[in-house]
C-alpha cells in the first residue's frame, strides 16, 4: 500500500508549491488569489519546479490556508481510494466509446472502461436495476463526463469523499430532476446551475438576449451584439445593439440588452 504524505515547499520563483506522492501542485498568483495548477508525475526537488511543470487548473483559493486545504483534500481522497481497492484489469470489451483499452473494477458488476478517445462505466444487470429509476440508464453505460454520477450516487460506498461531492454537484447542475426524485426534494436557482437558467429563461422570455457579440472596430470601446427574443437560437428575427465594453459580460446565462439605454445598431 502506497503510503500518502505531502510535501510543502517552494519553487525557484517563490511560488507556493506541493507535492502529494507524484502529483504536483503549484500557487500561481492571479488577480482573485492564486491559481491552482497540477501536474503529474513530478519527481525532482520543489524548488526546482516552475510554471512549466505544470498545465491542469483546479480553481482559486484565497491564500495559503486555501491552497493547503485544498492539498489536503487531494490526499484524503487518495487515500480513500486506496482503501477501497480497486483493482485494474484488462478485458477484451466493446463499450459504446470504442475497445476498452484498461479497465478498473470498483466492486462486483460495478466495472470503469478506459478507450483511445473516451470512457465510462458498465454496470451489469442486477447492478443496474438496483440502482433508483431516475438514475438508471438502459444497458448499463454511464459515459465519464456526466453520467458517471448517477452511478456515484447510486452506489456512494464505492467512491471517496471528493468523488462523491462531485457526483452530487454534477447531478445537481446538469440533471436536477433525477437529483430531486432521489433526494426527495425540490432545488432552487441557488442549488442548481440548470434550475438558476431555467429561472433566467422564465423572466427574460419576453426580452432581448445577446447571443454573439464582438468587439466593434467601427466604434471604438463598443462591443456589436446580435439578439434575439429569450435568447432563442430557433428564431429569425434578430436585432442587434451597440453596448459599452466596459458593461459587456457574457455573464453566467447571457446579457440582456436595455433597449433604452443600448443603442440599436442599423443593420
Amino acid at each position: 500500500m502506497t503510503r500518502i504524505v505531502i510535501e510543502y515547499g517552494m519553487t525557484a520563483a517563490g511560488m507556493m508549491a506541493a507535492r502529494v506522492v507524484d502529483l504536483g501542485y503549484i500557487a500561481i498568483p492571479a488577480r482573485d488569489g492564486f491559481r491552482l495548477a497540477s501536474g503529474w508525475r513530478l519527481s525532482r526537488p520543489l524548488a526546482e519546479w516552475d510554471e512549466k511543470d505544470v498545465f491542469g487548473s483546479e480553481g482559486i483559493v484565497a491564500d495559503e490556508a486555501g491552497f493547503r486545504a485544498h492539498v489536503e483534500v487531494i490526499a484524503a481522497h487518495l487515500r480513500q481510494r486506496e482503501a477501497l481497492g480497486r483493482k485494474d484489469v484488462r478485458m477484451r470489451l466493446s463499450t459504446p466509446w470504442g475497445m476498452s483499452q484498461g479497465a478498473t473494477v470498483y466492486a462486483q458488476g460495478v466495472v470503469f472502461h478506459s478507450t483511445a478517445s473516451h470512457g465510462g462505466f458498465k454496470l451489469d444487470r442486477a447492478r443496474n436495476a438496483a440502482l433508483h429509476p431516475a438514475l438508471r440508464i438502459k444497458g448499463g453505460w454511464y459515459e465519464e463526463d456526466g453520467d458517471w454520477a448517477r452511478v456515484a450516487v447510486g452506489y456512494p460506498d464505492l467512491f471517496t469523499d471528493r468523488e462523491r461531492h462531485k457526483a452530487d454537484r454534477t447531478l445537481r447542475d446538469w440533471e436536477p430532476d433525477a437529483w430531486e426524485a432521489v433526494h426527495g426534494r425540490t432545488l432552487t436557482a441557488e442549488d442548481s446551475f440548470t434550475r438558476d437558467r431555467e429561472r433566467f429563461q422564465y423572466e427574460h422570455a419576453e426580452d432581448w438576449v445577446v447571443i454573439s457579440a464582438m468587439r466593434s472596430d467601427r466604434y471604438p470601446g463598443l462591443v456589436e451584439t446580435v439578439a434575439t427574443i429569450g435568447g432563442r437560437r430557433d428564431i429569425s428575427q434578430s436585432r442587434s445593439y451597440l453596448v459599452s465594453a466596459d458593461e459587456y459580460s457574457a455573464g453566467r446565462h447571457g446579457f440582456v440588452i436595455d433597449p433604452i439605454r443600448h443603442r440599436p445598431l442599423a443593420a
